[in-house]
């Protein structure tokens, strides 16, 4: 019999490469590869990059010279994969580049570098695919790409417009999920509120009925399954206050992640963001009226050209209003490609940034600290992400895994990764909860 070739495997980036990573490995698997651990002795290296910020760039083409130094062998894909002459100049000998989400032509650089030795008796790949984040949660992709010209992004530059996939192929792969014991899914995309948009919400065949390519509709069926259903990267468009009800009804969980970036209508038009006029603190409090539970998480940038100390004090009256639960904020960084660079705005000083970004940071964690103290006394539903003996790790609702806040559990009994328990909330600080269960 011969031997499996070995592949190891770097990925970078967001969550949706991380989904990218997974169909990539599930692919590598079903052939008959297996993934190494370390470059040193595989047969080649595959680097699924992030090329969004300079930073993650930077971070990606040391990635790249870590595998050819220590394997020599190398597969490049990810975002960066759209510019490989960035590439191409630091690491002249890789083996192979290609653009985001190009699995076709990931697969056919990886068979000429190391042909498969395909064994259908041992090959046998579960259901659901190979999945690289824990047994109990699945990031869930619904489509690529974005049909936004935000000035700040190049990712419709390295991933094309949006395409949406049917309702029914995400719904296939939500089952299987469910099927092998995923407890939480994670929707993700560019543009989750804009799903379906480029299909015109065409319809497809599930089960006895037909579904709309919607994001209310697929919202619907989603919290249908049994499982946390927790939706990312949705734009505060005014069909966003449909899901509102199924937070209040417990089939979608009351969690909203909303990049608004910003608060000043001068900065967020520079920005060029979608619904940018929208009066966004009505719409918080409309969905609030709905569901008083809800929490929000968001993300802001602080130094974006032509941002004056009035647009940010703006932006910290914003914040005391809206009361968003969870916030994390970036410094504006220069990208190559960003049209922001273009349009003639005076660039903020470096120390200016770095002073707006400690108050913002100030500010933020005083509110969330407020929002958490509300939770004390309650008894919260909790997924156990780490358990240990009779203390555990886990998360409410309110909180997705890697970004958010945790809650620190001592329980009278083992608990295990994936369980859901009762947990009395007994304190807080602005990030973390701490209970017991019973």
């Amino acid at each position: 019999m011969s031997v499996a070739p070995r592949v190891s495997f770097v990925s970078l980036g967001c969550p949706k490469a991380l989904v990218d990573s997974e169909r990539i490995i599930t692919r590598l698997r079903a052939e008959g590869y297996e993934i190494a651990r370390k470059h040193d002795g595989a047969d080649l290296v595959v680097v699924n990059t992030c090329g969004f910020l300079d930073s993650a760039r930077d971070e990606s083409l040391e990635a790249i010279g870590t595998a050819m130094k220590e394997n020599g062998k190398v597969i490049v894909t990810g975002c960066m994969g759209a510019t490989p002459e960035l590439i191409r100049d630091k690491h002249p000998n890789v083996f192979a580049i290609t653009g985001p989400q190009a699995y076709e032509s990931v697969m056919a650089a990886v068979h000429e570098a190391a042909p498969p030795a395909h064994d259908p008796y041992l090959d046998l790949l579960p259901p659901q695919g190979v999945k690289l984040t824990p047994r109990h949660y699945a990031y869930l992709k619904i489509s690529e790409g974005c049909n936004n010209r935000c000035t700040f992004c190049i990712i419709p530059a390295l991933r094309g417009d949006l395409v949406s996939r049917p309702a029914a192929d995400v719904l296939r792969e939500a089952e299987k999920l469910a099927k092998a014991g995923v407890k939480e899914i994670m929707v993700i995309s560019q543009d989750t509120s804009a799903y379906g948009v480029d299909i015109k919400y065409a319809a497809s065949q599930w089960g006895d009925r037909e579904v709309r390519a919607k994001f209310l509709d697929l919202s619907r069926e989603l919290g249908d399954m049994g499982m946390w259903v927790r939706l990312h990267y949705v734009y505060p468009y005014p069909h966003v206050a449909d899901v509102i009800p199924l937070m209040a009804e417990g089939k979608v969980l009351p969690y909203l992640d909303i990049p608004f970036q910003h608060a000043s209508p001068a900065v967020l038009k520079n920005m060029r963001r979608p619904a940018h006029g929208e009066k966004t603190l009505d719409r918080i409090r409309s969905w609030r009226e709905i569901c008083p539970d809800l929490s929000i998480r968001s993300t802001f940038i602080v130094g974006f050209p032509g941002e004056t100390e009035e647009d940010f004090q703006m932006l910290l009256d914003w914040l005391d209003e809206a009361k968003i639960d969870r916030a994390g904020c970036f410094k504006y960084e220069p990208v190559g490609g960003a049209r922001s660079e273009e349009m003639g705005l005076a660039a903020v000083p470096q120390e200016v940034k770095e002073a707006r970004w400690h108050r913002f940071m100030q500010r933020q964690q005083k509110i969330s600290a407020q929002q958490q103290k509300k939770k004390i006394g309650k008894r919260l539903p909790v997924i156990i992400d780490e358990a240990n003996g009779l203390s555990a790790k886990g998360r409410t609702k309110y909180d997705a895994p890697e970004i958010d806040g945790s809650v620190h559990i001592e329980s009278r009994r083992p608990l295990r990764t994936g369980d859901i328990v009762t947990v009395k909330i007994e304190r807080a600080d602005a990030y973390d909860l701490y209970g017991i269960t019973g």
